[in-house]
């Protein structure tokens, strides 16, 4: 560890490797909503959160086991359908807050090319949210429907391995070749919800 008069210890959260205190100052600085998206291995969550000299203040947040939980999703809660999916419902929640526009907060995360937290993104800009963000970064629209996932489970199931990749949708009884249809089916249900 250095050491010296001139030394300074970094704060504990970036010592963690929890959060990027330059980043989060230009943020505050803007004096905009920040449109938060985290992911772990099994789950998403979105934010809509105004910074607050006290802490920041949530305004709406979504989950993506609340699509499991309340419109009935069947596939996978990390993956990019469920990104997207997860920030819309987040998006439509904000809007109803009189939110119209927000700042990307990915966090740590690397900023991905067609990445999940992108994903997450363009469905809170597809609820209606002003949130900027350069065009080429989104994930292509076959991704975000899941038609990759749908592709990919067709050629496991020609080879006998379907049952070994996709246990759990196969357990919420969904085939995965299936996929874009019920996101579809899903995303019309948040939609409707939300008087859209």
């Amino acid at each position: 560890m250095a050491r010296g008069p001139r030394y300074k210890v970094p704060r504990r959260r970036r010592r963690e490797g929890k959060t990027n205190y330059y980043k989060r100052y230009k943020m505050v600085l803007s004096g905009k909503p920040r449109f938060i998206v985290r992911k772990t291995l099994n789950y998403i969550w979105v934010q809509v959160a105004v910074a607050r000299p006290e802490g920041d203040h949530i305004i709406a947040a979504a989950h993506s086991y609340e699509l499991v939980k309340k419109y009935g999703w069947k596939g996978g809660t990390a993956n990019t359908p469920s990104a997207y999916l997860t920030g819309l419902l987040a998006g439509l929640r904000a809007l109803k807050k009189g939110i119209k526009e927000a700042i990307l907060d990915i966090g740590l995360h690397s900023p991905t090319r067609g990445g999940i937290v992108f994903a997450a993104a363009k469905g809170g800009i597809d609820a209606g949210l002003q949130i900027p963000v350069g065009e080429g970064v989104f994930p292509s629209e076959e991704r975000i429907k899941g038609e990759h996932i749908a592709a990919w489970s067709k050629t496991l199931r020609e080879k006998g391995l379907l049952e070994r990749y996709f246990s759990r949708y196969l357990a919420r009884g969904l085939n995965p070749e299936e996929l874009p249809q019920h996101f579809e089916e899903v995303r019309k249900k948040i939609i409707v919800e939300y008087g859209g």
